[in-house]
């Protein structure tokens, strides 16, 4: 029994460092320059980062029509 439950910790301490490493990734600002600084809105995102833009999102990026709850504006100094 005493086994079982060690290993039964064991394994959830793990997933719970696995979880944690797994969302402890942030999103990159914005860029804070002359072509973002209107970048307010997921339609002015997509101008440039929409498909067949110029600078085209990878396929596998998270919801392409949500970039402001990721990206987030970087504060100017």
């Amino acid at each position: 029994m005493k086994k079982s439950l060690s290993l039964i910790v064991f394994v959830g301490v793990v997933l719970l460092i696995l979880f944690l490493l797994s969302t402890s990734k942030k999103a990159p600002l914005i860029p804070d320059d002359i072509l973002h600084k209107n970048a307010r809105s997921n339609e002015a995102c997509l101008v440039c980062h929409g498909p067949g833009q110029n600078s085209p999102l990878k396929a596998k990026h998270p919801p392409k029509e949500q970039c402001l709850v990721c990206h987030k504006q970087k504060k100017s100094v």
